[in-house]
């Protein structure tokens, strides 16, 4: 399970999310070229979307095909809008 996080740069933590991101197919199988920012997500790693690509992330949950989306997209959205509401503050996806 990726659990999902907002973090201030400081390292403090903003917001979490109940909803984590489940590995399966969902993620694991994605188009690169269509999903650059999902396509960097790792069950195993952080991966963390700045200020420039958070937007580009919205954008791609927006094309996400409903069989691969779930909780986690709502998740998703609600912690951009609160990493936007502030400054210095990221989007974490934080893997094992």
């Amino acid at each position: 399970m990726i659990n999902l996080q907002v973090r201030h740069e400081s390292g403090t933590v903003v917001a979490g999310s109940e909803h984590g991101v489940a590995w399966d197919e969902s993620l694991a199988e994605i188009d690169r070229s269509q999903f650059p920012m999902l396509a960097g997500v790792c069950p195993f790693a952080d991966a963390v979307f700045n200020t420039w690509q958070i937007p580009m992330l919205l954008e791609e949950l927006d094309r996400l095909p409903a069989a691969r989306g779930g909780p986690w997209v709502d998740a998703v959205r609600a912690l951009c809008r609160t990493a936007e509401e502030g400054s210095h503050r990221y989007v974490w996806f934080v893997g094992d």
